[in-house]
């Protein structure tokens, strides 16, 4: 090591030389600053000017509909929180707690009247001994259920309250799929979470199962669990339905909405009469195919139908509404009401659109020839 030193060792007087090229050197470095202006701009705190832009006006963004639409409905949100007595299955059995529990529950609604009446979902204050509504700027409100109905999923909270913001109501018999669908609501307990998509379909009246008396709106926008109950807007700023339901695949999903329009006809009845009325008229249908048509002709049974597709009454309940008209087995059903319907559902909404005891026409084919009938709807028996 010592020798590999001294081999690199410099002279005293060539150590002064490069200690006068350094001086030099920075010398020049500091005139070239000067020259192309380096360091010569300061901001008022003396550091330096980094960026220097012309002064011109920003650009200005384009309208964003969806923020418009979210300021107009947003603070008429809110959050309904739950608590619901339960039995327990277990109670007092092996140290399975009290027979009676407590469940804590979260949904969402919106404020349809300055006064305080809010729409949201039955289920999700269905059975609740306690709710409570809290509003996006925090003011909170002991609600009472005015009446919930489970066949479309519809309910009514009032709070006591004066002037509070009001979502306005659209008309969902307009919307057509591919317009813009806003969900704001309260999913997993983040208040006041929106999210966007556009209307898949309409008229979805097989997607949940037993759902025929809602022909719900199918929508991409992104709904989570606390949602329910809250609203799904246009691009207006109005409400066009009350998401209600989910259904989930791997890699995506599905949520779907009540029609504003159902909702307030049944929001109306609950708040006028206490609970929802729905018509029946007591058949069974089954939609009918030339396929389907054929295979019955073979058998040979009391129904000969013509190869086409129609509504096929299966079963006439006995003294129900159908059969006091003289509905029979084996009748083809082409309009109710004046409206054509195609299938078993189609049916079934046109019926649910009519009144109780109200005289309501049918035309039915039998035999290939056109039958008129007037039936009059009853009230749908209740479960329990």
């Amino acid at each position: 090591m010592t020798l590999a030193l001294s081999a690199h060792r410099l002279h005293p007087l060539k150590w002064l030389g490069l200690i006068l090229i350094s001086i030099n050197l920075s010398g020049c470095n500091e005139g070239l600053r000067q020259r192309i202006g380096i360091g010569s701009k300061t901001s008022p705190d003396n550091t330096p000017v980094v960026s220097d832009p012309p002064k011109s006006a920003p650009l200005q963004p384009g309208t964003n509909v969806i923020v418009i639409a979210v300021e107009q409905v947003g603070p008429a949100v809110v959050r309904i929180d739950t608590v619901k007595r339960i039995a327990n299955p277990l109670g007092n059995f092996f140290g399975g707690g009290p027979p009676i529990q407590r469940q804590a529950g979260q949904g969402s609604g919106f404020i349809t009247r300055s006064d305080g009446l809010i729409f949201t979902n039955a289920h999700v204050v269905d059975g609740a001994e306690q709710v409570s509504v809290t509003l996006p700027d925090g003011r909170n409100y002991s609600g009472k259920v005015l009446g919930g109905d489970p066949l479309t999923d519809v309910a009514v909270v009032k709070v006591v309250a004066k002037k509070l913001p009001v979502a306005p109501l659209g008309n969902s018999n307009n919307i057509k799929p591919g317009q813009w669908a806003i969900a704001i609501g309260n999913p997993l307990g983040l208040n006041n979470t929106v999210t966007a998509g556009i209307i898949s379909s309409v008229d979805r009246t097989n997607a949940l199962g037993g759902g025929q008396r809602v022909p719900y709106i199918q929508t991409d926008a992104a709904v989570n669990p606390g949602n329910s109950g809250g609203p799904l807007i246009n691009a207006s700023g109005q409400v066009i339905g009350i998401n209600t339901a989910i259904k989930v695949a791997p890699g995506g999903g599905l949520s779907f909405a009540v029609p504003i329009n159902l909702a307030k006809r049944i929001a109306q009845q609950i708040v006028g009469r206490g609970q929802a009325s729905h018509p029946y008229i007591g058949v069974r249908l089954q939609s009918l195919t030339p396929q389907l048509a054929k295979e019955i002709n073979a058998t040979g049974g009391a129904c000969q139908v013509p190869e086409v597709n129609a509504v096929l009454v299966v079963e006439v309940m006995s003294r129900s509404p159908a059969d006091k008209a003289g509905v029979r087995q084996c009748d083809l059903i082409r309009e109710v009401n004046g409206e054509v319907v195609r299938d078993p559902s189609q049916v079934q909404l046109a019926v649910d659109r009519g009144e109780v005891g109200k005289p309501m026409p049918l035309t039915l084919e039998r035999n290939n020839k056109t039958i008129e009938l007037i039936v009059k709807p009853a009230e749908l028996p209740r479960q329990g």
